[in-house]
């Protein structure tokens, strides 16, 4: 008797081992990537449905970043106010080839280095109109196959936090020592005025009055100009800008890239000192 009860529990056991080896394990899906010269992935994404859209796969992003162009057209640009002239929203629904992801949080905005990596590989691979970043990558386990350049996506179960909200409460509540908010300002005098309206979704801003006699006008630079960048930075916003400007010393010349008439030009401007 005391041996059929032994036989008995080891079926039982044999049945608890058997029901846990039979859970069903995530689905892998593979998705084909296009390999840059520069080394980056290019991948096809749908948003909210609407695409397919044409994004760099970079897993040293922080955020999901697109531009207005199919902000507009996948309904993302109708989510809240964001920092540094963009537009903070979460998209339904994100799909990379048929990997599917809900609720991914995006921010709109007509990013330089995503203007870049358009305007360089146009001809061969159309627009490129943003970058697939951590909200939606660190839901996965992934593997790269540069071989058959492929990406291997398995769910993890893991739902990131709201990276770019977490950076917009930490620059909006970050104080000094005497519990005054910090502002950048400029460390030396430009000679210009910038504006960017509430409705103006385009890259850069508008410079407005060059101060007879100033650094900017010795350089070149014009009333109507868009300027894009500072020494490399870029200028989406005011205050984008004023950040920009804050890192140039007086008397250090720094390249200035500013859209005149639908072409891009780089002229060098040497800020003086001032207050």
């Amino acid at each position: 008797m005391k041996s059929l009860h032994i036989f008995t529990l080891a079926i039982a056991l044999a049945g608890v081992s058997g029901a846990s080896a039979a859970e069903p394990t995530p689905p892998t899906v593979k998705v084909p990537f296009v390999l840059l010269p520069t080394g980056h992935f290019l991948v096809a994404v749908k948003l909210n449905d609407k695409g397919p859209y044409k994004l760099i796969f970079d897993t040293g992003a922080p955020t999901m970043l697109i531009n207005s162009r199919i902000g507009k057209d996948s309904g993302a640009s109708k989510g809240g106010g964001g920092f540094f002239g963009a537009n903070q929203s979460t998209l339904k629904s994100m799909e990379v080839g048929s990997v599917r992801a809900e609720k991914v949080p995006v921010v709109v905005m007509d990013h330089p280095t995503v203007d870049a990596f358009s305007k360089f590989f146009k001809a061969e691979h159309g627009s490129i109109d943003g970058i697939v970043g951590f909200p939606f990558f660190a839901r996965y386990r992934m593997t790269v196959d540069y071989q058959q350049k492929e990406l291997t996506f398995t769910p993890n179960g893991y739902l990131p936090a709201d990276v770019t909200q977490a950076m917009m409460l930490a620059i909006t509540s970050a104080q000094n020592d005497k519990g005054k908010s910090k502002i950048a300002s400029a460390s030396a005098l430009w000679g210009f005025t910038a504006d960017k309206s509430a409705s103006d979704d385009a890259a850069g801003v508008a410079l407005g009055e060059i101060l007879k006699g100033s650094p900017a006008e010795k350089a070149g630079l014009k009333s109507g100009d868009r300027l894009m960048t500072i020494d490399g930075r870029w200028t989406d916003s005011l205050a984008d800008t004023h950040a920009a400007a804050s890192k140039i010393d007086a008397g250090r010349t720094v390249p200035v890239t500013v859209l005149r008439d639908g072409k891009e030009l780089t002229l060098q401007v040497s800020p003086v000192k001032g207050f």
